[in-house]
């Protein structure tokens, strides 16, 4: 059974594909969804609320996860909890599809998406730096930064891909991604002979973003700053 709370979305992103986002109002979207005024408002804060899925709940459960990982697994742990914000965006599917059009077109939405990215990178780098502190080794907070970053650009890079249509196996994708900004001499203090992390422009193909993070990797300690 549909719960009032998915009702209201669906009736918001039929309402928005229909007639736009500003055009859209709350009492459109209680009416078309069959729920009251006060519901609408015990689920979401706003109208803007119902676009972006649970920020918080997924947050946490990237939070468990982080905090399982140690110094010896957290490339492990930094996969697997971006692979958490995938699969959401996955799992929503046509609902997914809907927010990227919208964000696209209304600049505060795209403004709280950003806010929202940059949340799980924060999550990514203050658990990066204790890993990497306990591993020893020079400027901590800088390759702590640096590796959050990595992360999260290959994801989105990913995410966007399969946004436009451009990848049936995101996952795949993903994986690729994964293994090159997270290989061992890219992670680092932990890297003896030096540091290698690649920060790459998120509106890549990834099939790029593989091939010059690898091409990166190949060069020689001195070559790579």
């Amino acid at each position: 059974m549909t719960s009032s709370r998915e009702r209201m979305v669906e009736a918001a992103f039929a309402l928005f594909d229909e007639q736009g986002y500003d055009a859209t109002t709350v009492e459109e979207i209680v009416e078309r969804a069959g729920v009251s005024r006060s519901t609408f408002f015990r689920a979401f804060g706003s109208k803007e609320d119902v676009i972006f899925p649970r920020h918080d709940d997924l947050q946490a459960r990237i939070a468990a996860r982080l905090e399982t990982g140690t110094p010896a697994s957290y490339r492990v742990a930094l996969r697997e909890a971006a692979a958490l914000v995938l699969a959401q965006y996955l799992d929503e599917d046509q609902l997914a599809l809907s927010r990227y059009r919208l964000t696209r077109s209304v600049p505060a939405l795209r403004d709280r998406e950003i806010a929202s990215m940059l949340g799980y990178q924060r999550l990514f780098r203050e658990h990066a730096r204790r890993w990497l502190a306990e591993l020893g080794g020079p400027d901590v907070d800088l390759h702590a930064e640096l590796l959050a970053a990595s992360v999260v650009t290959a994801h989105n890079v990913v995410l966007r891909r399969w946004l436009r249509g451009e990848t049936a196996d995101p996952w795949h994708e993903f994986d690729d991604a994964m293994a090159s900004v997270l290989a061992p001499d890219a992670s680092g203090p932990a890297a003896q002979q030096g540091t290698t992390v690649v920060v790459l422009q998120d509106d890549r193909p990834v099939e790029e973003v593989v091939a010059s993070v690898r091409e990166a990797l190949s060069r020689p300690a001195s070559r790579r700053r």
